[in-house]
């Protein structure tokens, strides 16, 4: 997938400052080729909870915001990470205290 589609699947603008962020998380996420449509995919699957991916402004990884308007929705949100996870085999670290995840690459 080319950067501007994802970027624009991802709810934004394409321009140079974000090519070039996008480039930085592609080569930062171990095995980014092998997970780029799943995360696409699990992007387009979270919008439903009111969840979804976007690009991470302090840490080059694409972030996984839990943004659900009731708790059970959010509990929701929260299996649909785990099972992406478990079964692309893709490593994610949820941030302590926060509703945020960073999905940090293919797990081998």
């Amino acid at each position: 997938m080319q950067r501007d589609a994802m970027l624009t699947q991802l709810g934004y603008k394409p321009n140079d400052a974000l090519l070039g962020q996008l480039e930085r998380i592609e080569n930062n996420t171990t095995g980014y080729e092998k997970i780029q449509k799943h995360i696409m995919d699990l992007h387009n699957v979270l919008k439903v909870d009111g969840s979804f991916i976007a690009l991470s402004n302090s840490e080059d990884f694409f972030k996984i915001k839990v943004e659900a308007p009731s708790p059970e929705l959010a509990q929701e949100a929260h299996e649909k990470i785990q099972h992406f996870s478990d079964k692309f085999k893709v490593k994610v670290r949820k941030l302590e205290n926060k509703e945020t995840y960073y999905i940090e690459g293919f797990n081998k």
